[in-house]
């Protein structure tokens, strides 16, 4: 069962999007240099169908994108959620921070309009160092375009 501890509202995670990131708990990736290791623990509340559509009536109006950070461990459930938001909430985009370097089978594109990959690694940096080893792509079409150049200053 995917857990979350706490959201928030962000606006660098997605680029053109107001994004309510949920940070899920349980994550197995344990990235060395973690900045949020505190995620690693399985700990917080279920992140069932009624939490996720309690927290976006919480930030309805002040949303344009739901971002779920992390869930590597029970992808499917990552998928599923993502689907019935795309179900029931049509007019907001889904995204998906994933550790892991390659995505899951258990992903069906279709639920999804951004997806983040890669691990970190200190050495290379987060999604705004032009060395980073993270992308982060836009789904259009079935397919997955990298823009993480998005996050790079020119």
């Amino acid at each position: 069962m995917l857990k979350y501890l706490n959201s928030d509202i962000v606006f660098q995670e997605v680029p053109d999007e107001v994004a309510l990131a949920i940070n899920l708990t349980g994550c197995p990736c344990h990235c060395p240099g973690c900045h949020s290791q505190y995620l690693w623990n399985d700990v917080g509340q279920p992140l069932t169908e009624t939490a996720l559509d309690d927290l976006i009536a919480r930030y309805r109006n002040n949303i344009t994108c739901v971002a779920l950070m992390g869930g590597d461990a029970i992808p499917d459930e990552v998928n599923n959620l993502m689907q019935h938001l795309r179900s029931k909430h049509r007019e907001l985009h889904t995204a998906w921070y994933s550790g892991r370097s390659l995505l899951s089978p258990a992903a069906n594109l279709k639920n999804f309009d951004y997806i983040k990959l890669g691990p970190y690694l200190a050495h290379l940096g987060s999604l705004r160092s032009h060395r980073t080893n993270q992308r982060l792509y836009r789904i259009k079409n079935g397919k997955m375009h990298d823009i993480t150049s998005r996050f790079w200053e020119k």
